[in-house]
């Protein structure tokens, strides 16, 4: 794949990241700076320089910080130093990393075993989707870190599996969507089995100042750091090129399969606001030749997490998800970001474009907004201060699709055979992760989950959902031919039904 040049303001970020002070600087361990030198991580990006100072003290912390800026070790690299290897049998946890979904949950825990990789520290993640017995098992043995979703901590802790008398060091990770009302009463219950006398971190790449004042009922004098350019109100990283095209939902597959041609594409992925949508682009790019996978609420974690791999191996390329996968997921090699359908809010639009981007790499952006969606958009380019408030007119014959994003002149909607090398998904194995809410099926025998749901209407479905011994026998002549049925007037008179 061809290189993509730097812009200045890349090359500055670039310069500035060169000049920035080590983790040994800033107080991390030998260990834990050692490790992450393995990993090719050395040196600290603003959000971090600005919190580990204050986080390694013990101090309360709301960080905020654009999208794709390092936020994980800023609360990462305090979390480890603050706690210890316990080998006593059952150990509980000492630290506890909260997070709003699955894939966010397994990202963060990554980050954390490479970060203590040489320290021995035991991390968790405990999401919903796979079997409780490996996890319970895990916090039977010991552990030290625990990641998690909300769902998943709580049932353990009422099944008396997770103890969080012992936490010392709490996180909130993406810390707007964890205090939104749908996850408040479950981050209360969390919080309740905490000892009050723990660190408390919040981090977030937006945090409306409700949310702040909500946030600070489970902190002590917290300090607020917002890590950005003097005069910089902007919540996009410069290094992202952003394009904003008016589009026809007719044309949008075509356009869609002309854009995954730009020139210097690599790993991409594709939103969609319903889970039915991503499915559908789906099964329409890979009918194309593209190699896609696709995550969303409807399949389970299986082969949500088989996407996922298969997308980081690079055996597909293109990645189709609803914002499951938009918040906190970091996949190196995204160049490209395509908001199929425009985002319902600037929140939602930040966390799927910064995808890419990331720690300093450049990247682009593409939203087709639909005619109904201009408003919606408009609204959005409002808050964030972008120019792009009359999206342009695109269609996939449009000359400015060539000439901006590099596609060729001769690129169709399909792929030549020549074109298609990736392995797919179906290279990628689909692991047996015990999946929760599914009863196991013998070999080619299908549950009623993988069968196609009946576009019958509901009343004709419930009839034939009835056992057979309570559904109308039909009724047939000797010789196969329907027999004329009688029914009873209410004299008791049969008469012949027409």
């Amino acid at each position: 794949m061809p290189a993509v040049p730097l812009t200045g303001a890349q090359l500055s970020s670039t310069e500035s990241l060169a000049q920035a002070p080590t983790f040994r600087d800033l107080g991390a361990d030998e260990d834990i700076a050692q490790a992450l030198a393995d990993i090719g991580i050395e040196r600290a990006f603003p959000i971090q320089e600005m919190t580990l100072p204050l986080a390694l003290e013990g101090r309360d912390l709301i960080g905020q910080a654009k999208t794709g800026t390092g936020k994980t070790l800023g609360f990462g690299i305090p979390l480890l130093q603050r706690i210890t290897r316990d080998d006593t049998p059952g150990a509980t946890p000492q630290a506890l990393v909260v997070v709003p979904t699955r894939e966010l949950c397994i990202q963060v825990a990554s980050d954390l075993e490479h970060a203590s990789s040489l320290r021995g520290l035991r991390v968790l993640s405990v999401y919903g989707g796979r079997a409780y017995e490996p996890q319970v098992d895990a916090l039977a043995k010991g552990i030290e870190v625990v990641v998690g979703t909300p769902g998943r901590l709580i049932d353990l802790a009422n099944r008396g599996s997770l103890d969080l008398s012992r936490v010392g060091v709490l996180v909130l990770d993406e810390a707007d969507e964890m205090l939104d009302m749908g996850f408040l009463p479950d981050v209360e219950r969390i919080v309740s089995q905490i000892p009050s006398s723990r660190q408390t971190m919040l981090f977030s790449a937006t945090m409306p100042g409700q949310i702040v004042a909500l946030a600070r009922r489970y902190m002590t004098q917290p300090t607020h750091i917002r890590a950005a350019d003097p005069g910089d109100d902007r919540a996009t990283v410069d290094a992202i090129e952003q394009h904003v095209w008016r589009a026809h939902p007719l044309d949008k597959p075509e356009l869609l399969a002309r854009v995954l041609q730009s020139n210097g594409r690599g790993l991409t992925m594709v939103f969609t606001r319903t889970k039915r949508k991503a499915q559908k682009i789906m099964d329409d790019l890979t009918e194309r030749g593209f190699a896609v996978g696709t995550v969303h609420g409807d399949l389970g974690q299986g082969a949500r997490e088989q996407a996922l791999r298969a997308f980081r191996n690079g055996k597909v390329d293109v990645l189709v998800a609803t914002d499951v996968a938009a918040r906190g997921i970091d996949v190196d090699g995204v160049t490209h970001v395509i908001n199929y359908e425009c985002p319902d809010d600037e929140k939602t639009y930040l966390h799927r474009i910064g995808r890419t981007g990331r720690a300093g790499a450049s990247g682009v952006a593409v939203t087709f907004v639909d005619w109904e969606d201009v408003a919606r958009w408009q609204m959005i380019d409002k808050i964030l201060g972008l120019p792009f408030k009359d999206p342009l007119e695109t269609y996939s014959t449009s000359d400015h699709l060539y000439t901006g994003l590099g596609v060729p002149r001769d690129a169709t909607g399909r792929l030549t055979a020549a074109e298609r090398t990736r392995a797919g998904l179906a290279a990628e194995a689909l692991e047996d992760i015990g999946e929760t809410g599914k009863k196991p099926k013998a070999q080619g025998d299908r549950s009623k989950s993988d069968r196609p749901r009946s576009d019958k209407p509901k009343s004709d479905r419930a009839r034939s959902d009835k056992p057979k011994s309570e559904q109308p026998k039909s009724e047939k002549s000797g010789d196969g031919a329907p027999r004329r049925r009688r029914r009873t007037r209410r004299s008791g008179a049969p008469s012949a039904e027409a």
